[in-house]
């Protein structure tokens, strides 16, 4: 029961994120429908813009607004968080390859003349059963929501299915969450608090031996539940999703951990987001005329900023530990590039991970606490 009231609910604070969650489709269907009158030519495009932009800036303020001001469960405060941000990129996605439709559809009435006179061609092939959608057939609310909770962030008309659900890899990958997840709430409550708790004191008296001592400690269990959760979300929630939508791209992820580069871990180890981050940012900066350095900066600013608003805004305090710790990741990349090589910088990659996230998780924890606790204990007894 506590782990069941740590991230679900511990009481009437926490029913507005239940909420927030239901509510989620109000902005859905606000996308949905503008993007119908933007098809029938009922709005003009810059209208439908500022609409879109309008609903796309409530979807990131007004959940973060309603959690700072109500002060829920952080951890169910950070799912909460987490869903709609995914919305947040899977809107901005379903917007832009909509326009793209709009803006080349002289182009489009040409293709599918040429798909017409191929169809006849391939009916006794293997794609004689396939069905094409075409702008604006694909404004419906069943793609809509089909595209909402498929394991991706990039919308496409004509998504690749698979045949058929295998029953027998579904069931393997559903054992492998309820096991795992076992193992986590385990690990995290027989390991990682204990570890936690432990460092507060040295932290709170800047006693930099047993402080280097307790990130050490900490690192090994950190880097066990993150390697752990990594195949858990990536390999057995995704692929379970995946199976029961017949959903047929099934690259959530590549060989990160033989990566040489730092840039060739962040672009495989996190396909969707990588997908989204190179096509809705780093290839238009680029098309529009900015070098490659300044579009990858760009691209984790955004990533460090979604980094620090889903761990600053549920534990209601802004210390920037997550958004430098990503922005880092610039001149680090540039360092183990110019410096590094091969397994040399193989090894810089898995150092980085070992201490950098246990440090950044100390901090946190450790700042939570004083403002939480330690400021609470000093108020009652004044």
């Amino acid at each position: 029961m506590y782990w069941v009231r740590l991230f679900v609910f511990q009481g009437p604070k926490d029913w507005p994120c239940a909420v927030l969650v239901a509510a989620s489709n109000v902005f859905l269907l606000t996308c949905f429908g503008l993007e119908k009158l933007l098809s029938q030519r009922t709005i003009a495009e810059s209208v439908g813009r500022s609409l879109h932009i309008l609903n796309l800036l409530v979807i990131l303020c007004l959940p973060a607004g309603l959690v700072l001001y109500i002060h829920p469960n952080p951890v169910f405060s950070s799912v909460v968080l987490s869903m709609y941000t995914i919305i947040f990129l899977k809107l901005i996605s379903y917007v832009t390859v909509n326009r793209w439709c709009r803006e080349h559809s002289q182009s489009k009435k040409s293709l599918r003349k040429r798909q017409k006179s191929t169809s006849s061609l391939s009916s006794s092939g293997d794609l004689a059963d396939t069905k094409y959608i075409e702008y604006p057939n694909n404004l419906n609310l069943k793609d809509f929501y089909y595209f909402m909770v498929a394991p991706t962030l990039c919308y496409e008309l004509n998504f690749p299915r698979s045949a058929r659900i295998r029953k027998r890899f579904l069931i393997k990958r559903l054992i492998e969450m309820v096991i795992l997840s076992q193992v986590l709430l385990a690990l995290v409550q027989q390991w990682m608090f204990p570890t936690i708790n432990n460092s507060m004191k040295p932290f709170h008296e800047s006693n930099y031996p047993s402080i280097l001592e307790r990130l050490l400690k900490l690192a090994i269990p950190n880097h066990i539940l993150w390697l752990i959760f990594f195949y858990w979300f990536f390999h057995s929630c995704l692929n379970v999703v995946a199976e029961l939508l017949m959903f047929g791209d099934r690259e959530f992820y590549k060989d990160w951990w033989n990566a040489e580069s730092i840039t060739g871990f962040w672009s495989s180890w996190n396909i969707p987001v990588h997908k989204w981050a190179r096509r809705h940012l780093y290839l238009p900066m680029v098309k529009s005329g900015y070098d490659k350095m300044t579009s990858s900066v760009v691209v984790f600013l955004v990533s460090a900023f979604f980094h620090e608003y889903l761990v600053s805004v549920p534990l209601r305090m802004f210390r920037v530990w997550a958004f430098m710790g990503m922005l880092g990741q610039v001149p680090f990349a540039i360092l183990t590039s110019k410096y590094l090589n091969g397994h040399f910088s193989n090894m810089a990659l898995w150092v980085s991970l070992i201490i950098g996230q246990p440090l950044a998780a100390l901090m946190y924890v450790h700042d939570y606490y004083v403002i939480n606790h330690l400021h609470a204990d000093v108020m009652s007894t004044s």
